[in-house]
């Protein structure tokens, strides 16, 4: 079922009036209608139809609704079924409809109860009403309709609605019955039903504006706002000479911000009454908040020129508030001028007018009636004073007059002080005069002063965090750290102000740029552990924040919530009224985004989404430093707390804020601030308890530099370092020898896994794999003649004495490329001494014992310095004649030399 729209056609919903604002053609609504918007009823089956509507309940009218469109449903279907045996006859029964009775049909269904619109085509419209077609009652109408108005009168509702009924069967475009049925429903406290019967009396005779007029305050009753302003602009339209709906009209559009067109309303008041200061005055502000400061100052100029005497000096100063804003000084000059020549012996400008023509000069470089206002002139408390001084001080201050600035933004405190001393201005008001104050003494360089009344601003706003920020700045510029330390940490009794702080806002010292300012002056000051007790877990709070709102899926898909919250801008169903489709109270692009809302919602309810999946849906958090990572100033902070909790031992710390700001950082920091935190990585990786966490920055390194040995030294400690068996490392080793196959390393550490797990054979295979490609390392040669011996000593080689030769030829090439060293007797001689063949296993001992080996530095990575001290080692650490000397008299005692084994000790064995 239909109802009847605000252009008295039928249309389904109120959604259309958005669509229309959408498409960018909406008309004014206000006076350039030239249609008229009455109808007329076409029988009184119709206007009876309209009157059971309007006095029908909302559930009623549901339940008519939904039996029409059931019914219409049914008729199509049996339509579409008797469609192809139409198709086959070549006459047509007489019991069947043809396709415009149909349709003819169906829109009467659709209509339902609605109502003939009377419109004339604009192109040849002719002025006027027809012939005979004016709204008069026969005698016996007239009469009834004079009873019922008797019954009205003596509350007798109840018998007065049946006559009204009857008279609207006779008489269905007579307004009179409609609006006496208004009236009584009105009386009666049932709203909804009056509005509907006053607005079937208005639509039926539209140029009533006593009809229209009675509406209004039902819809303002109701808070119907589209209800109020489509009342509003219809009677306007029927009486565009009344002042009081023009009032109401710019008071509707300035309270929806339309300034533009409450502007152009107030004007036109204006054109009737131009003696109304008032009303002038507010249309040429509305003019201001749309940018049209000329329209404004010609508004004002008009009355201003015409007046010589008793001056409305709150019209002027407006006007040189306009000239102002609009730079015209000279002009705003002239006015003030003109204005003192009007004025009695012994009578002054207004304060506020004086105030003008100060900020005048100063803007033309004079300031000296800055200088005299402040000698001579002598205010008394009032707040509109202190909003006159505070307004000149503002724009000196703007104009970079910051001396002048200071001395008036001080005589607010004196303008706000009674003669007893009590305050005429709140705290805060004081206090953020005095923030002024500091903020000036700032560029003139003075920090003494500014520190001053920056502590006497946070006196009254103890929760301002600015004002805490740039005082602490303040400070420590001026050597008093400990006074900023002071100033940003939590007060002694927590609890207390928490109480007295705003509700849902936390306390000032929970704030994370208080907790950032204390941390970077904590570590200025050396106190590592206060720094990374302050900073700690608001930064690694903040990166677990940013982590976990990353993994929520984007928003492109807006949440139901906001979704429902822009269609409520189209206003709410209006299933118990009969007039549908009035123009929601709200701007195009705000309908625009309604009718877009409206649309989605459909869209995912017919695709059977879950309304309230959104809902439960996890939104993303609000993290205590917001933008942490974003602002390059705040990554050497991050890059400080890691480095003091390497310092502080804290590994696991460290490499919480290390992961964690890699991951969100990649785009954001810099490449040496990245190769930073991953530097610190690997240096955790070899220090902490458990270098697996640290595994991934060892090897990123190597991956950087893979023919690097001593990135491939740093790796060789992490991976030792594990006891049980690494995946990724193993993983990563074939990976490197597949994608470098001519990289060295990674074949060694290879074969060094296999030693250490006693496969001897696989250790061999990749130890002579290293040899093919460097044949003259020392290392090598070493490393393959020990496997081949371990490999000998085992139970299934076949050829076991030609493996030894094999393994002792490596090995003298191994003594051959270091020279016969020390380290290289012993080794060969170790390897006799293994395999049991003694009497050579002296021989090479006693070579080893008879050379002397000097100390070498031992080789450190970069961040190992200060490990261990290289002063801390014995003289002679790199000297194996001790070990020798030990295995050797091993040998003799075995053999039953024993003085020989007692001698040997003797001499290289004690101290």
């Amino acid at each position: 079922m239909s109802a009847v729209t605000e252009d008295g056609v039928q249309r389904a919903s109120a959604a259309e009036a958005g669509d229309r604002g959408r498409d960018g053609e909406e008309r004014d609504e206000d006076i350039e209608e030239d249609e008229e918007d009455g109808f007329e009823f076409g029988d009184a089956e119709e206007a009876m139809q309209c009157v059971e509507m309007a006095g029908t309940d909302a559930g009623a009218l549901r339940g008519q609704a939904n039996d029409y469109e059931a019914l219409a449903a049914r008729k199509r279907n049996a339509l579409a079924e008797e469609q192809p045996q139409r198709e086959g006859s070549k006459r047509p029964r007489q019991d069947e409809l043809s396709e415009v009775e149909a349709a003819t049909m169906f829109d009467q269904l659709m209509e339902g109860f609605g109502l003939r619109r009377k419109r004339r085509s604009k192109d040849g419209k002719k002025r006027g009403r027809k012939k005979g077609t004016k709204n008069k009652g026969s005698p016996e109408v007239i009469k009834k309709l004079g009873d019922a108005t008797l019954l009205f009168a003596e509350e007798k509702f109840n018998e007065a609605i049946p006559i009204l009924h009857e008279i609207v069967r006779t008489a269905p475009n007579l307004p009179d019955s409609y609006y006496l049925l208004g009236s009584i429903y009105s009386e009666t406290g049932e709203l909804d039903k009056a509005i509907n019967f006053l607005m079937l009396a208005a639509y039926v005779s539209p140029k009533d504006a006593s009809l229209w007029k009675k509406l209004i305050p039902l819809a303002k009753k109701k808070e119907d706002a589209s209800l109020a302003r489509h009342c509003i602009l219809k009677a306007m339209r029927a009486d565009p000479e009344d002042v009081d709906l023009k009032y109401l009209c710019g008071d509707m559009y300035r309270n929806l911000r339309d300034y533009q067109k409450a502007a152009e309303i107030y004007e036109q008041i204006v054109r009737i009454y131009p003696a109304n200061i008032a009303v002038r005055k507010v249309a040429a502000q509305m003019y201001r908040e749309c940018g049209q400061i000329d329209k404004a100052i010609n508004l004002l100029e008009d009355y201003v020129n015409t007046q010589t005497t008793n001056i409305d000096w709150s019209v002027l100063d407006l006007l040189i508030s306009l000239y102002l804003r609009n730079n015209a000084v000279n002009e705003a000059l002239k006015k003030i001028e003109k204005a003192r020549l009007q004025l009695r012996p012994q009578q002054k400008l207004p304060i506020q007018l004086q105030a003008k023509e100060v900020i005048c000069h100063a803007y033309l470089g004079d300031v000296k009636h800055a200088e005299i206002f402040l000698r001579d002139v002598h205010l008394e408390p009032s707040k509109d004073n202190t909003d006159v001084i505070k307004e000149l001080a503002s724009n000196l201050e703007t104009m970079g007059l910051h001396e002048y600035a200071v001395k008036f933004y001080l005589m607010i405190g004196n303008v706000a002080n009674r003669n007893d001393g009590s305050l005429r201005v709140d705290h805060k008001e004081m206090g953020s005069s005095y923030v002024k104050v500091a903020e000036c003494y700032m560029v003139l360089g003075d920090k003494r002063n500014a520190i001053s009344y920056f502590y006497k601003a946070i006196q009254s706003m103890k929760d301002n965090i600015h004002i805490r920020l740039t005082l602490s700045s303040l400070l420590i510029d001026e050597g008093k750290t400990d006074e900023a330390v002071t100033l940003l940490s939590p007060p002694q009794n927590p609890e207390l102000q928490s109480a007295n702080a705003p509700d849902q806002q936390k306390p000032w010292w929970c704030d994370g740029k208080v907790k950032m300012q204390l941390a970077k002056t904590y570590y200025d000051k050396g106190n590592l552990e206060d720094f990374v007790d302050t900073i700690f877990h608001p930064i690694l709070e903040t990166l677990n924040v940013e982590y976990a709102n990353r993994k929520v899926k984007s928003m492109k898909k807006l949440p139901n919530t906001v979704l429902h919250e822009r269609v409520k801008v189209l206003g709410e169903p209006r299933p118990d009224s009969v007039f549908q489709g009035l123009r929601p109270v709200a701007s195009p692009g705000e309908l625009q985004k309604a009718n877009r809302a409206k649309k989605l919602i459909e869209k995912r309810a017919a695709s059977n989404e879950e309304l309230k999946a959104d809902d439960s849906r996890r939104t993303k958090q609000v993290p205590p430093i917001p933008g942490l990572l974003a602002n390059m100033e705040h990554h050497q902070l991050v890059l400080n707390l890691c480095r003091t909790l390497a310092l502080l031992q804290r590994y696991w710390d460290a490499l919480q804020i290390i992961n964690r700001t890699l991951k969100l950082g990649n785009d954001v920091l810099t490449h040496d601030s990245k190769e930073e935190l991953r530097s610190l990585g690997a240096q955790i990786a070899y220090r902490a308890p458990d270098p697996s966490h640290g595994f991934k920055y060892v090897r990123y390194v190597v991956q950087q530099h893979p023919y690097s040995l001593s990135a491939w030294n740093s790796y060789y400690k992490v991976i030792s370092r594990i006891e049980d068996r690494f995946p990724q490392h193993f993983k990563y080793l074939l990976r490197t020898r597949e994608e470098k196959p001519d990289c060295i390393p990674p074949i060694i550490i290879s074969g060094h896994r296999f030693t250490a797990i006693s496969q001897h054979q696989s250790a061999a295979r990749d130890y002579l794999e290293a040899y093919k490609l460097d044949p003259e390392n020392p290392l090598i040669n070493l490393c393959v003649g020990t496997a081949l011996i371990s490999l000998t000593l085992g139970f299934r080689l076949q050829n076991k004495n030609q493996c030894i030769v094999q393994a002792f030829a490596f090995l003298y090439r191994y003594l051959r490329l270091c020279g016969d060293s020390q380290e290289a007797l012993y080794n060969v001689a170790r390897a006799y001494h293994h395999i049991g063949l003694n009497t050579l296993a002296v021989v090479y001992y006693e070579k080893a014992l008879a050379v002397e080996e000097d100390d070498h530095p031992i080789p450190k990575l970069p961040y190992e310095a200060g490990l261990c001290a290289q002063d801390d080692l014995r003289p002679g650490y790199c000297d194996v004649r001790r070990e020798a000397a030990f295995n050797l008299h091993l040998i003799y005692k075995k053999s039953g030399a024993t003085d020989l084994a007692r001698r040997v000790l003797k001499t290289y064995c004690t101290v």
